[in-house]
């Protein structure tokens, strides 16, 4: 426990926990919900980031290759929470968004503020452009995927019906023996296209004792449950009092809160000159959400009463398709700088005020 302070001091994002005890006043105080909204986003931010080293160091002790199953598994572990909350409030449109919405990001958003961040520090960077392409392949596949119940359903009656909730549950299955199939292949080869560790962990000790590991990571999950109520509670007011779309807090908001810290993580290893590792955490953040994320919410749903389809609206699919497209354009070489990175940025940027301006 004493490391876990120790870690607790050091870490940038220790401030704002801050947030939490904000959020339970603000709740408890009957403030405006916008200051509920905020609190809660705001806290889920550090938590998540406990989830993630907590998972680290059971990767650690468990080994290369249980650690990859687990890393590759609970890597979402946050974003997976608030949308299943979201689910049983029966906000289908914002866990939509948030599972398009998080591959776009962690493509034009994580990747683009990396290549920025390590080209200005470094110049050219490189990374192993076979091992990117197979990813980005992967990812390409999942894409479509995602995108064939919304076709079938423009092609058939243009409305939901069960036809539609069946092809996407087939999909769903098919995603989720795609994702088992990769994770197959991790535990068997060390590098994967599901998920890589740059360190082999026998070389690495763990940060914290397994006692502490798994207190903190009981806790985090606790937290977010608790701060994710909180936050999809408050979204129907915000929508009505700042005018913005349900839509919109789902495609942008969402994502950047559930993975704010392994975001940050992806950007501090681009600036100390491991861009392989930076693509890696964007390219199998993405990977996870299409293959396991999506899959596993259209199951669940089922049991939460409110059946979710793989129906996206066509310029979500547009926008997705568009983002692996240039993703694997950018990677295609094994090279970076930081002019690639501000064009992924732009073109984040351009379809964020496209979100912002929908009103669906």
């Amino acid at each position: 426990m004493k490391t876990f302070l120790t870690s607790l001091v050091k870490n940038p994002l220790a401030v704002l926990l801050l947030a939490l005890p904000l959020a339970l006043a603000a709740e408890l105080a009957n403030l405006p919900p916008i200051w509920v909204f905020i609190f809660s986003a705001v806290g889920v931010i550090p938590m998540a980031g406990y989830i993630g080293e907590a998972t680290e160091v059971l990767a650690t002790i468990a080994g290369p290759r249980v650690g990859g199953l687990l890393n590759a598994t609970l890597g979402n572990a946050a974003e997976l929470i608030i949308t299943l909350v979201a689910i049983r409030a029966g906000l289908l449109d914002l866990v939509k968004a948030s599972i398009t919405g998080s591959i776009i990001g962690n493509l034009l958003l994580v990747m683009g503020f990396s290549m920025v961040v390590g080209g200005l520090k470094h110049g050219l960077q490189t990374f192993d452009r076979r091992h990117v392409g197979n990813n980005t392949t992967l990812l390409a596949i999942s894409a479509l995927a995602l995108a064939i119940p919304s076709i079938f359903s423009q092609s058939d009656t243009g409305e939901i019906n069960p036809t539609v909730e069946a092809l996407s549950l087939g999909v769903a299955l098919v995603m989720i023996v795609l994702y088992a199939t990769g994770m197959y292949y991790s535990l068997r080869i060390a590098r994967s296209p599901i998920t890589y560790s740059p360190v082999p962990n026998n070389q690495v000790k763990p940060a914290w004792s397994l006692k502490t590991t798994v207190i903190v990571l009981a806790i985090a999950t606790a937290a977010v449950v608790w701060l994710s109520e909180l936050l999809v509670g408050a979204i129907e007011p915000v929508v009505a009092d700042l005018g913005v779309s349900e839509f919109f807090l789902g495609i942008i908001l969402v994502p950047i809160v559930g993975n704010a810290a392994e975001h940050l993580v992806a950007v501090q290893v681009a600036y100390r000159n491991h861009m392989e590792l930076s693509v890696e955490i964007a390219i199998s953040s993405s990977l996870q959400i299409a293959l396991f994320v999506a899959p596993v919410l259209v199951f669940v749903s089922l049991g939460l009463g409110h059946p979710l389809t793989l129906v996206f609206n066509v310029f979500e699919l547009i926008a997705l398709g568009a983002a692996v497209l240039i993703a694997a354009l950018v990677s295609a070489d094994g090279e970076s700088n930081w002019l690639e990175g501000a064009a992924l940025l732009a073109v984040y940027l351009i379809l964020g005020l496209a979100f912002y301006l929908m009103r669906t």
